[in-house]
């Protein structure tokens, strides 16, 4: 083979080995960028998630309910706690929580180690939405107990009648308790919704509650609202009359109250069951003359009962046919009484306001069926409710008057500069969808 072959052949090569070279690095650069892109996912942060003042992202997190027969020690015990532990957990905590006051059915948390062993280092307790009790044992053992952030948010309303008040309302996916509140709590002695006619239609600026800002418990409050009854106006204000017993009333714009003095019942949705008659007689008795001095209104058992009016509680004991009862002074004139109560919510002393729960239908006593048995005094003789004229509630005072005509005035003009939706559609001639005005207004927290 001749020199220039040799010499032709050495540099292909020459040529191939340094090819070669060259794609094996751009292999290494390949492996070296992927493995870059594989370590900058392992290593990315995970989000922090607080609650209950806890990272939890720190422990592994096991969630359970409060179920028939279980105990705190049970709970711990089935966790990996032993008694001798779980005895000094409680003995450090019972002077901010009783253990023993479980509620079936409520929600608990235990955080625990993230090892192994994933043995719990607190318990945490929820007897409400709002409230919880921390059991912090992870080192030194120490409780609390705290408040889940809450958040308000004010809406506004608008709907025109053309069935009956619910149904507007969740036509637009709107609480049905607006349509409560409003029927029931401001203007129950003024419009009957019951007969509501068909173009009667409100406005109203309400209020939303949040817990931990996702969890809606619903409608708060109302703080101002106008109904357009059969062409007549009604204006309704919220206002506190008395800080030190927090009475809210509501009032129209010439700060007339809305309220009568007492509610028309104690209990929601029932019906009378059996009215007032002192010539009522009895087939049971051998149809003898038995006085029925009390108005029976039936429902169900656990049905919240309220007081009708504010008052201070005279009475709250069981005894014999009346079974558990309360008896409320209201002032020197009216008094009122509650019978057959599966359980009492007040104590003697305590003053009540007009719609606070006092206790629950029940069976106790003398009773055939689930019912309260209301009964009303006026002037110390038993009455019946329904033929009194009732007084109105007690009016604003001279010195609150101006302070709350002062409070109402920008409230009334934010009202009158909502618009109704059809008002709107004829004005503009645009669709609903577009001219539908933003119901979220303000948020603030507690």
């Amino acid at each position: 083979m001749d020199r220039a072959r040799i010499s032709r052949l050495g540099n292909k090569y020459i040529v191939l080995l340094v090819l070669a070279i060259i794609l094996s690095a751009c292999k290494e650069d390949q492996k070296q960028e992927e493995v870059i892109v594989e370590e900058a996912v392992i290593v990315e942060t995970p989000k922090e998630v607080i609650e209950f003042g806890f990272n939890l992202n720190d422990y592994v997190v096991k969630r359970d309910t409060i179920k028939r027969g279980d105990s705190f020690g049970q709970i711990l015990e089935r966790n990996k706690i032993g008694y001798p532990k779980i005895f000094h957990i409680a003995e450090k905590a019972k002077d901010t929580f009783d253990i023993r006051r479980l509620q079936v059915g409520k929600p608990y948390t235990l955080l625990c180690s993230k090892d192994s062993l994933e043995l719990p280092e607190s318990f945490i307790y929820q007897p409400n939405l709002e409230e919880y009790v921390v059991i912090n044992f992870k080192d030194s053992i120490h409780a609390f107990t705290s408040r889940k952030p809450i958040k308000y948010v004010e809406k506004i309303a608008t709907g025109v009648i053309n069935n009956n008040i619910s149904l507007t309302l969740e036509e637009q996916g709107l609480s049905p308790r607006l349509a409560y509140k409003m029927a029931d709590e401001i203007y129950a002695w003024t419009i009957d919704f019951r007969r509501l006619q068909k173009g009667d239609r409100f406005k109203v600026i309400y209020t939303d509650k949040y817990i931990d800002d996702s969890i809606y418990t619903g409608v708060h409050n109302i703080k101002a609202a106008y109904f357009e009854h059969n062409n007549e106006p009604f204006y309704a204000f919220e206002f506190e009359t008395d800080s030190v017993k927090g009475i809210i009333d509501y009032f129209n714009e010439e700060a007339k109250n809305l309220r009568r003095a007492f509610l028309k019942a104690p209990v929601k949705f029932s019906r009378v069951s059996s009215r007032y008659n002192l010539k009522r007689r009895i087939a049971v008795y051998g149809f003898r003359v038995r006085p029925h001095k009390g108005t029976d209104f039936a429902a169900p058992i656990g049905t919240p009962i309220m007081a009708t009016a504010n008052g201070t509680v005279t009475k709250s004991e069981r005894r014999g046919g009346n079974g558990n009862y309360v008896k409320i002074r209201h002032n020197a004139t009216y008094e009122t009484q509650y019978l057959h109560m599966r359980k009492r919510n007040v104590k003697v002393g305590q003053f009540v306001k007009q719609g606070d729960v006092i206790g629950w239908v029940g069976m106790t006593g003398n009773t055939g069926g689930p019912h309260v048995c209301y009964r009303f005094w006026v002037n110390g003789r038993q009455v019946d409710p329904f033929k009194q004229k009732l007084p109105e509630a007690k009016p604003i005072s001279d010195s609150l008057k101006i302070e709350y005509l002062h409070y109402i005035e920008p409230i009334k003009k934010q009202l009158d500069d909502i618009h109704f939706l059809e008002d709107v559609f004829e004005e503009e001639n645009q669709p609903e969808h577009i001219i539908k005005q933003n119901n979220n207004l303000i948020s603030y927290n507690q």
